[in-house]
């Protein structure tokens, strides 16, 4: 033991952090893919529909501003301490952020190369996921990239609930903060937190560079 940290309690319970690790990523991972399907539902609303994009950002703004305590005391009471009632509650903290990015990344298609693509006989369908689409990937994974960093903040929250992943650690420590146990596991799930977004940050930004090779192109010009 050094200080205030316990390695001995860390290689102790490395399986438990393990355990811990993969529940935080496995609540993240559900959470942003299901904010994404429905995201991208919404956004797809908004693009044939224009005047539904302030009717949908007010209502996912809305959700965004709910802080996390109150959302997740409001669907205890209806869905019980359950992976439901957490994953309500991320997927709506994702959808403005994703709403938003979706719209803006096929807004910022240039006019030109749609003009180019109707030309050479494109169908809508053909355009959205031939053309449009992949243009837009850079603002739509930075949008994605901003919901599975702040999910990842969120779901130490779900600790309340019985679930939280690294969040368990940080609330448990809390209760003991006064020993070195209490501070040991409060430092392990926030730096493993910390470790967690930044590895997910990191692939996200490692698969647009796979997804959009003529960014690099650009970039290297």
């Amino acid at each position: 033991m050094i200080g205030f940290f316990s390695w001995t309690w860390v290689f102790d319970h490395l399986d438990d952090i393990w355990n811990r690790t993969v529940e935080h990523l496995l609540l993240t991972v559900i959470a942003v893919t299901v904010g994404l399907f429905i995201s991208f539902l919404l956004a797809a609303y908004v693009l044939r529909t224009r005047r539904a994009y302030g009717p949908v950002t007010l209502a996912t703004g809305i959700l965004y501003s709910i802080p996390s305590l109150a959302l997740f005391a409001f669907l205890v009471p209806v869905t019980g301490l359950s992976i439901l009632t957490a994953e309500i509650g991320l997927v709506s903290y994702t959808l403005l952020i994703l709403v938003r990015n979706i719209v803006a990344g096929i807004d910022g298609v240039p006019g030109p190369v749609l003009e180019a693509a109707a030309g050479m006989g494109y169908t809508r369908r053909q355009m959205f996921f031939g053309v449009q689409l992949p243009l837009a990937l850079p603002v739509i994974i930075a949008g994605l990239r901003i919901a599975a960093v702040t999910t990842i903040g969120l779901v130490t929250v779900t600790a309340l609930i019985g679930l939280g992943g690294l969040g368990f650690f940080i609330l448990r420590g809390l209760s003991l903060f006064v020993s070195p146990v209490g501070t040991t596991q409060i430092i392990v799930g926030t730096v493993m937190s910390v470790f967690l977004a930044l590895a997910v940050d990191f692939a996200l930004v490692g698969a647009q560079r796979l997804l959009t090779p003529w960014a690099r192109s650009k970039e290297a010009v």
